[in-house]
């Protein structure tokens, strides 16, 4: 039949045997035929269902299945799928739009400690003034999406990669891991204890101000290449800090195909600064807790060291090898003839390479004074009370070559509130062939032997063991002898 053209329509429109005809097609109909009919329908549908419910309900159920209602079950069926085929092709193209990104952007190869780093590069941090800087995900800055990771490479880091992903629509083949997992980015090293410990410093401040929230698990990269493990001490702190062994994620049963299968995680930390943007305040709180938490751990007293709070302790922490003292006889004979002068003063002599995590808690539990050549062993001085001091000690050379990482110990000391007392630095050592300016020589004095000069050394002990001692006396006067402690934050 040919459709009539719209004009034609419109002309006809106004014609009387047209509007005689549209009158008359509803002349068969009145409202209360439509009333009737209705409630003949309804009738017969109610009759219906009872019929059906009388039938399908089972003796011990309380309630009809949806077996039972069969016109209704089969709507709501049938509404159902069409309200998921409408949403499919949505989810589909969330995932669709999934883009992963390299972990380690070689853009920022020649600033990767600067800005945002090279390390998930195109994300900013979340930071308040004087805490620390962080990435969490979901959050409103991530649109509440999930932190996403494919790849596993533990030798280039450009090989392993991130992206965001809406909770319902991860990326096919997606692993959903959940509870909470902290993702470390340390452009140096896990193993070292200095450098171990300002990366997971970040860490405790975030679990201290989010109600002491435990990780389920923890995710270590350098410069983007997953690590598998941490040095055995600061395993251990973290153990005793977070309650519990550390479960380093290392993506067993994760297919390596094509670049790896992606991971997601249901809540992700992630911190890419170490200590940075933290207010010294704020820095001192972090490291009286893991302080607290590593003497409770290791059943050490939270209190002062002993009933006599007069009492001075002074500890010699050596060194074996590169670093250490050419002489130790007599430096110990210095420093113990210093120490025999002041009423109460002990002094202890240990070395840093054959001592378990709990014995270094439990003799920097007893130090006021630490005694040590510079190295990584005197990443435990934050482990003695505040205000406890430290004397530090250097080869040749170092001053003029080593750059600012020379200044670690007077940075913790300042941070975990400990006193630096200054340090002495070798004027005598190994020659070297070019200038003492060229920075080849450093590899000569980086490892170099320390001397002593008896004069400046006593003095020096003299000075800062009456220093102490009058600390503790004044200390002593003004608090008695009540405990300071009421247990640890977290």
């Amino acid at each position: 039949m040919t459709k009539p053209h719209p004009q034609i329509d419109r002309a006809a429109s106004s014609e009387k045997p047209l509007n005689r005809n549209v009158s008359s097609s509803f002349s068969c109909y009145s409202p209360k035929l439509s009333l009737l009919i209705l409630a003949i329908f309804v009738t017969l549908f109610v009759v219906f269902q009872i019929r059906f419910l009388h039938i399908s309900q089972s003796p011990s159920s309380c309630y009809p299945s949806p077996a039972s209602w069969p016109f209704i079950y089969q709507q709501w069926q049938k509404l159902k799928n069409n309200c998921t085929q409408d949403l499919d092709p949505i989810t589909e193209k969330l995932r669709i739009s999934v883009t992963f990104l390299p972990l380690k952007d070689l853009r920022y190869s020649d600033k990767a400690l600067v800005g945002h780093t090279w390390f998930i590069s195109s994300l900013y941090d979340c930071h308040q003034e004087g805490e620390v800087q962080y990435q969490q995900f979901p959050s409103k800055s991530s649109q509440n999406r999930l932190l996403c990771i494919k790849g596993r490479d533990n030798h280039d880091g450009s090989w392993n990669y991130y992206a965001l992903a809406w909770p319902k629509a991860l990326p096919y083949n997606a692993t959903l891991m959940k509870g909470l997992t902290f993702v470390s980015y340390n452009h140096y090293s896990y193993e070292n204890i200095w450098h171990g410990l300002s990366a997971m410093v970040p860490f405790v401040a975030w679990h201290q101000k989010n109600n002491c929230e435990l990780p389920t698990r923890w995710i270590l990269y350098h410069w983007g290449e997953l690590r598998l493990g941490m040095g055995p001490w600061l395993q251990t702190l973290m153990h005793a800090t977070f309650d519990g062994e550390p479960v380093i994620e290392r993506f067993d049963g994760i297919k390596d195909e094509d670049g790896g299968d992606p991971v997601c995680f249901e809540k992700a930390v992630v911190m890419r600064h170490n200590e940075g943007g933290m207010s010294r305040e704020r820095r001192m709180e972090v490291y009286d807790l893991m302080r607290c938490k590593a003497r409770m751990y290791c059943n050490v007293s939270l209190d002062n060291k002993d009933d006599n709070h007069k009492a001075v302790g002074m500890t010699l922490l050596m060194r074996t090898g590169p670093r250490s003292f050419t002489n130790e006889p007599a430096i110990i004979g210095i420093f113990e003839k210093e120490c025999a002068k002041i009423d109460g003063c002990r002094m202890t002599v240990a070395y840093s390479n054959n001592l378990t995590f709990c014995e270094q808690v439990k003799l920097m539990s007893m130090t006021d004074i630490l005694v040590s050549p510079h190295g990584a062993q005197l990443t435990n001085i934050f482990l003695m009370d505040r205000n406890s001091s430290v004397m530090e000690f250097f080869p040749k050379g170092w001053l003029k070559l080593a750059g600012v990482g020379q200044y670690v110990f007077h940075w913790i000391a300042s941070w975990s509130g400990m006193r630096h007392q200054g340090a002495w630095r070798d004027p005598n050592g190994e020659n070297c062939t070019y200038s003492e300016d060229d920075r080849r020589c450093m590899s000569i004095y980086k490892n170099g032997r320390i001397g002593y000069n008896e004069t400046y050394f006593s003095e020096w002990a003299r000075n800062v063991l009456n220093e102490v001692k009058t600390m503790k006396l004044e200390k002593s006067q003004s608090n008695g002898s009540a405990s300071s402690s009421n247990g640890c934050m977290c």
